[in-house]
């Protein structure tokens, strides 16, 4: 559920504890010196379709395992929209600047407890990688594959608004 063990209000240690709230009941990390609630609640973060050279760009993470290629993320800051956060996200990322941005959808990860806000970004310029990532590659639409989890169905569904039918790849397994 969390890493939260210690209340961040009193110090004192967290209990899991099911309580009736709207909805019914639920179980949540709570403080029992001071009541204070870990929610919990899910971390928006943002995704983009990169349509550059009239293809589509996915790029590898330095840190991941597998040479797998994927959207450009990452999370909103406070103080700022969807659009202009993953407008400065590809900037970041790649260099790029979004000339274009138009929402695709709105997708859940569970298993990272995050709520994907996936755009479409039609963007221009010299790509220069940040550190985080190690390489890309140009997709035409009807050759780039899918992944059956959060941003590949944000793709999956861009192909389709496009009348391309997607191609679902499977995940490797997770080490």
């Amino acid at each position: 559920m969390s890493d939260y063990r210690f209340c961040p209000q009193c110090a004192a240690p967290l209990a899991r504890v099911a309580q009736m709230e709207d909805g019914g009941e639920k179980q949540r990390l709570r403080c029992p010196a001071c009541g204070w609630t870990h929610w919990n609640n899910p971390t928006p973060v943002l995704a983009a379709v990169i349509q550059y050279d009239d293809r589509i760009l996915l790029a590898r993470n330095a840190a991941w395992t597998h040479k797998m290629y994927a959207l450009i993320t990452g999370f909103m800051e406070a103080g700022e929209t969807p659009q202009e956060g993953i407008a400065r996200e590809i900037a970041e990322e790649t260099s790029l600047q979004a000339e274009e941005l138009n929402l695709i959808g709105v997708y859940d990860f569970q298993r990272m407890n995050q709520v994907i806000i996936a755009y479409h970004a039609r963007c221009s310029g010299a790509v220069r990688l940040s550190p985080e990532l190690v390489d890309y590659k140009l997709f035409a639409y009807d050759q780039v594959r899918c992944w059956p989890a959060g941003t590949g169905y944000a793709l999956a569904d861009w192909l389709r608004s496009r009348g391309h039918q997607p191609q679902f790849m499977d995940l490797p397994p997770r080490t």
